[in-house]
């Protein structure tokens, strides 16, 4: 049975979405097959790994709505052993339709339990919100993981996030576990970045990933050119730490235990 893991922010531009789609990527170089599930309606996970969004017929939302299977919309990628389940626009209206839907929260999770078998991990890439999208994807996966942005306004709706998981922990997934947090955009000029870095040991005691995203612009481009960065410029800063990350996230991390600032590559 794979990993499934949520990649969870409520604040958009905090590197969700990049992190989803290159740590997908660094796991495929540790031998791993890896499915890669887009639910955010804009759809910058699908781009970000060569699908166009506006040519593409069989979508998530298609799969929520319980017109097709996972499998009716797997697609390749330009990464070998990595999959996509892709989304678009219409991936909006699923938010509104499953509404009154009985059972709305466990969709995705069971529409993922029948091609588990298939991947070693899958990871999942919420929409910025804490919305019924969002709540399906916390639902359909094992494990949460959290990207921060280390930013002033990084911790704002942080507490709220993690209310939201333990509230899905009591009532809709018990056996729901904490990943941990990453840091992304990290900048060691920065001090800021420091004081954010400490801060977050607030909200995740000894759940920190060592590993943590710098600043890097050749990250920022990557998602123009449709590859994630293991393809665009491998040796980079940013390619090295996903690829760090990657190797943290299959032995489950180790966690920093105290309060010293990691090196970045």
């Amino acid at each position: 049975m794979a990993r499934i893991i949520s990649i969870v922010n409520q604040k958009g531009g905090v590197g969700k979405t990049t992190t989803a789609v290159n740590v997908a990527a660094a796991l495929t170089a540790e031998g791993k097959r890896v499915l890669l599930v887009d639910m955010d309606a804009q759809g910058n996970a699908s781009s970000g790994v060569g699908v166009d969004i506006q040519k593409i017929e069989r979508t998530l939302y298609h799969v929520l709505m319980q017109q097709l299977t996972m499998r009716d919309v797997i697609v390749t990628t330009v990464i070998e052993n990595m999959h996509l389940v892709p989304s678009n626009v219409d991936l909006a209206g699923a938010a509104v339709e499953l509404v009154p839907v009985e059972g709305r929260e466990f969709r995705l999770r069971d529409a993922i339990a029948p091609i588990a078998d298939f991947y070693d991990i899958v990871l999942i890439d919420c929409p910025p919100s804490l919305g019924l999208l969002t709540i399906n994807g916390i639902v359909g996966s094992n494990e949460v993981l959290i990207p921060v942005q280390t930013e002033y306004y990084a911790l704002e709706g942080l507490g709220q996030l993690l209310r939201t998981i333990e509230l899905i922990q009591q009532h809709l997934h018990p056996s729901l576990k904490i990943l941990g947090a990453v840091l992304t955009m990290f900048d060691r000029r920065n001090k800021l970045s420091e004081a954010v870095f400490r801060d977050i040991y607030h909200y995740f005691p000894n759940k920190v990933f060592r590993s943590v995203i710098p600043r890097n612009v050749r990250l920022a481009e990557a998602p123009s050119h449709g590859q994630p960065i293991s393809l665009y410029d491998p040796h980079s800063k940013g390619a090295r730490a996903y690829a760090k990350l990657a190797k943290e996230i299959l032995v489950t991390a180790a966690p920093i235990t105290d309060q010293h600032i990691p090196h970045t590559l």
